[in-house]
């Protein structure tokens, strides 16, 4: 009955995580399973890593992590999201490690076990300047708190030429000189390509573990993970000068057959590839044209006659990357596996 099939390899996910583990050796390497393991399915994505032991586990949010505590049993699980005030209780009885990144997470957090955030330039989240020098002046804030790690979060490391990265790494040596000695967790997927200076007791992959590129001015060192297939509905002649799709902003310049495959922007396939995307048919590109709709979009498969109502039509996979997606679309890869939807029958592959 589907329409649509998206096979996750888990097997790829765990062997980039090994990949990126002997790329930082100074520590692990910690897997960040969050919006739902970047649209692949944390708890599946989570079993697998802990079957090859992964320890060490990062989520954005509370309830992401209750969600797979139980199949990552004896694993470090850390909410980067911070302490939501009332919900202490939940963190202890399910042995979560909270990120806290402000004076008041701290104090509320009396003094257990967590990870101190450190903003080195996102400005986001993370302990600023103010309340760096607060605790320097008065350690006695954190007497009680066992401090786990110590981290922050990179803004440009996928770009290593970027001065902010040097910046950052001094930040943030400035920053665990102010705090009681504690591990230093700073690099992220791409960070771990950015050479030695930048490993440190404890990494943390997310992109690139589910084949994202973390080195995209290089080729990628990652495995590709997922491939989404879209059924083909139909397949029709239309003649030169006919529209296809919603508004007519495509007019067949020839005699041509359009394939209707099940897939729209209700399956998290961008609108934006609208008259710009491609599908791929046994590895040949096939351009999308006309409108993505709701449930369906159009191929121009004229110069490919094996295309029949029935046959699957590769959308993302080896063969179109999330990055390449990305790129046709004008987002990055990560919104790309993140907005995939929940309509496709999903096939995992065993590590």
């Amino acid at each position: 009955m589907a329409q649509a099939i998206l096979e996750v390899d888990l097997a790829a996910i765990v062997a980039n995580w090994r990949t990126l583990s002997e790329r930082h050796p100074s520590g692990p390497v910690a897997a960040v399973i969050k919006g739902d393991g970047y649209g692949l399915g944390a708890r599946p994505v989570a079993t697998a890593l802990y079957a090859a032991g992964c320890r060490h586990f990062f989520v954005a949010y509370l309830s992401e992590a209750l969600a797979i505590r139980e199949a990552i049993p004896n694993a470090m699980l850390a909410v980067l999201s911070g302490l939501i005030p009332g919900n202490e209780e939940a963190y202890l009885a399910h042995d979560l490690t909270p990120v806290l990144g402000s004076l008041d997470e701290i104090e509320r957090w009396h003094g257990r076990e967590a990870i101190l955030h450190v903003d080195t330039g996102m400005s986001r989240l993370g302990l600023d300047a103010r309340e760096l020098a607060v605790l320097a002046r008065d350690h006695s804030r954190l007497n009680r708190l066992t401090i786990r790690y110590v981290m922050s979060h990179l803004v440009s490391a996928e770009l290593p030429d970027d001065p902010l990265n040097q910046l950052q790494w001094q930040r943030f040596a400035a920053a665990r000189a102010l705090l009681p000695p504690a591990p230093g967790s700073l690099a992220n997927s791409s960070g771990i390509f950015l050479g030695p200076d930048f490993g440190s007791d404890l990494a943390r992959a997310g992109a690139a573990l589910y084949g994202i590129n973390p080195t995209p001015t290089r080729p990628n060192p990652m495995h590709s993970v997922a491939r989404l297939s879209a059924r083909v509905l139909a397949v029709r002649d239309v003649p030169a000068g006919a529209a296809v799709g919603y508004n007519a902003t495509w007019i067949a310049a020839r005699p041509s057959r359009i394939a209707t495959a099940a897939l729209g922007y209700a399956d998290g396939f961008p609108r934006s590839l609208s008259g710009r995307g491609t599908a791929c048919f046994d590895g040949t590109p096939i351009p999308l044209v006309g409108r993505v709709s709701m449930d369906l979009t159009t191929f121009d498969v004229t110069d490919h006659p094996a295309v029949q109502p029935g046959c699957w039509l590769e959308v993302l996979g080896p063969h179109l990357s999330p990055d390449d997606v990305a790129a046709a679309s004008g987002t990055n890869g990560y919104e790309v596996l993140t907005s995939l939807g929940r309509r496709f029958h999903r096939v995992y592959r065993n590590a």
